[in-house]
């Protein structure tokens, strides 16, 4: 069992800071030109053949915003890919490219067969970093577990549910699902993955039991895992600095599949030009090179990212202008505070320690890290006045150090892709 002793979850000027050491090798500026210059090929197709319900919804999915979330968008390429192999079955090809009834035909057959066989690379090497990603995740967390029967239990638990995710995906498939029906499973079964783990630091559901006894189960473990769905925490900087590269990519293969898609449907009427099909090669080569360029390197960034700090890190800036008052009760005594909060949604935060003597620990106040309103040191309250009290008149021997403090920006919290 790794020990967190003295460490707290990331903060997000500590992930800035880190990523800083990572900048992303920048798109090549013909991605972006490529998806439109396919949106205007496919709207060209338009003139030959009104679009259909489907095809009219493939419009609009190239054409709109790509989710925000980084593994959101992973799946959803994943999803374009197998879409596209699809369309590029040797099969499901229009009959006049099955028997290459022309040199012309002959000449796209093959570019197809590239544009197949670079996808099909790309879609075995995004679901081997998806499986590495999410192992990564998982051990992370179970070194910071105490080695018994209860890491063996939840290794267990996991196990099974893996096997009832496959099952169902399975059940889609034999009931004829579609790929897509397939997908929004596998995303929502991603979903419930990061439920369940959030459920183990917040003691519910199927680990409640289990965790009712997790005894020695580092608090800031829990902490962390209990916050891996926040919206708003520090991996949003991860978005910030990965985000636009990949929704660039994502935008740029959903483009390929309408191309693609409304081309073969229409390809009885109007066979795909020698440009048209360069563009489209042009795309796939492009598309495939800088998403695996996008996946090596996310994945390294991803792995050697730290999920917990010392206290002293997460409050290394913050600290340098934190305002806290500290005062010693003495024993047998109470202490009260009237504080002024002028700020909606502001939150107070306090520490103390126990003192006998010359000896005291006294814990960090950190302006960044998530209180719950039951562990008794930070609340959130609205504009007005406030009277704290801390009664330390049960005490015979130990004083009470006690450090307090008003903060106005919401406390940010610990989410991971």
């Amino acid at each position: 069992m790794t020990t967190t002793e003295g460490l707290v979850p990331i903060t997000r000027d500590y992930l800035a800071r880190y990523y800083d050491k990572y900048p992303l090798p920048p798109i090549p500026d013909g991605v972006t030109a490529l998806s439109a210059r396919l949106r205007a090929l496919s709207a060209e197709l338009a003139a030959a053949s009104p679009f259909s319900p489907e095809e009219e919804h493939l419009k609009q999915e190239a054409s709109g915003v790509p989710a925000h979330k980084i593994d959101e968008n992973m799946w959803k390429n994943r999803e374009q890919m197998e879409e596209i192999l699809f369309l590029l079955n040797k099969s499901r090809r229009p009959v006049a490219l099955q028997q290459k009834s022309t040199p012309e035909d002959a000449e796209i057959v093959s570019t197809l067969d590239d544009c197949e066989t670079k996808l099909k690379e790309m879609l075995k090497k995004l679901e081997q970093f998806q499986l590495k990603n999410a192992d990564n995740v998982f051990n992370t967390v179970m070194t910071y577990m105490p080695q018994d029967f209860r890491g063996t239990l939840i290794r267990q638990q996991r196990e099974r549910s893996e096997r009832n995710k496959q099952a169902e995906v399975d059940a889609v498939v034999s009931a004829g699902g579609s790929i897509h029906d397939r997908y929004a499973l596998l995303w929502k079964q991603q979903m419930d993955r990061r439920v369940q783990l959030a459920q183990l630091g917040s003691a519910t559901g199927v680990y409640k039991t289990l965790v009712r006894y997790l005894v020695g189960v580092p608090q800031v473990l829990l902490d962390f895992i209990r916050q891996i769905n926040d919206a708003n925490g520090p991996m949003e900087v991860q978005r910030e600095r990965y985000g636009p590269a990949l929704y660039t990519l994502t935008k740029l293969v959903l483009a390929v599949r309408l191309y693609l898609h409304l081309s073969l449907a229409r390809y009885g009427q109007k066979k795909i030009g020698k440009d048209d099909i360069a563009v489209l090669q042009q795309a796939v080569v492009i598309y495939t090179e800088e998403f695996g360029k996008f996946t090596t390197f996310i994945g390294e960034v991803f792995v050697n990212a730290p999920f917990f700090i010392s206290a002293e890190d997460a409050g290394a800036d913050s600290r340098k202008n934190d305002e806290y008052r500290e005062t010693i009760i003495p024993a047998g005594k109470t202490h009260e505070v009237i504080l002024s909060v002028e700020a909606v949604n502001s939150y107070i935060a306090w520490d103390f320690s126990l003192q006998q003597g010359a000896l005291s620990t006294l814990l960090l106040i950190l302006p960044y890290r998530r209180y719950e309103a039951d562990q008794g040191n930070f609340c959130t309250v609205f504009a007005g006045s406030y009277k704290l009290v801390w009664d330390n008149s049960y005490s015979t021997f130990f004083k009470k150090t006690l450090r307090y403090k008003v903060d106005a920006v919401p406390p940010v919290v610990t989410e991971t892709e």
